[in-house]
């Protein structure tokens, strides 16, 4: 950190500071794809498992659309039925099926 300081401060060689901006106009747009990629595939993910399409996980791209996209998850129907989860043990045992009495 030090040493970018210093070579702010020098202005010696203008022809190096171009070329250290030429290469962060580079690697920025990777550094910018590779961020969205980690936020959209596992808003992809959900929004499937929600039972949305998947495709709205893109509005993330939108300005304030990451805020639409977690009130639209937050606050919607989700078509998704829950599996009923069982404790193991059981806290209650199964019960019998039922046998009508003996006539007698």
């Amino acid at each position: 950190m030090h040493s970018l300081a210093l070579f702010f401060l020098a202005q010696s060689d203008v022809d190096n500071a171009k070329h250290f901006f030429m290469a962060m106009l580079a690697i920025l747009p990777i550094i910018i794809l590779v961020g969205y990629t980690i936020v959209i595939v596992p808003f992809w993910f959900i929004c499937k498992k929600a039972g949305f399409s998947p495709w709205l996980s893109f509005v993330y791209l939108i300005p304030f659309g990451n805020l639409v996209l977690y009130y639209i998850l937050a606050f919607a129907d989700w078509k998704v039925v829950p599996i009923q989860q069982i404790g193991y043990p059981p806290a209650y045992p199964p019960q019998p099926p039922y046998q009508p009495p003996p006539q007698v």
